[in-house]
């Protein structure tokens, strides 16, 4: 990634904080899909309830911290199981990077990224659903095609 001066990344990848919100981390949301408007106490009563999952469920940004503004982000939350001698199971959800930073390779980071931290904690593997069109793009992060995804939503 982009270095300042003193060989320190200019986009770094760090942990949702409660003061994101107002660095546009909702509007960023609203790239992806459906993400009305938040209060700030809805925000943080969310955040709280998330960070108590400690690493069950994680959300990591990027702030571009020249502007102030996050500009990527992804969530990875583990599934405890049974199977696999008691295994655990990352998904990753929820990727996007503002359509002003796209290309540079900043969605590729958060992947890696997001598998890695799954792979540290134990995880025999990391699963994401994607729509269609993004097939492409995993694909380049190491990620195959594997059976069949299904929804129903309410």
């Amino acid at each position: 990634m982009e270095r300042e001066g003193g060989g320190k990344e200019r986009f770094e990848m760090r942990r949702l904080e409660i003061s994101d919100k107002s660095k546009g981390f909702i509007e960023l949301l609203q790239q992806l899909s459906v993400c009305d408007s938040v209060s700030d106490e809805g925000f943080k009563e969310r955040f709280e309830e998330i960070n108590k999952n400690g690493e069950n469920h994680m959300i990591y940004v990027i702030e571009d911290e020249e502007k102030k503004k996050i500009i990527a982000t992804g969530c990875l939350f583990i599934e405890k199981k049974f199977l696999r001698n008691c295994g655990k199971v990352g998904h990753i959800e929820d990727i996007v990077v503002d359509s002003e930073a796209r290309g540079l390779k900043l969605g590729q980071k958060v992947v890696e990224f997001l598998s890695e931290k799954a792979r540290s904690i134990g995880c025999y593997k990391v699963i994401l659903d994607c729509d269609e069109k993004n097939v492409g793009f995993y694909e380049k992060c190491g990620f195959q095609q594997k059976g069949i995804e299904m929804a129903l939503y309410f």
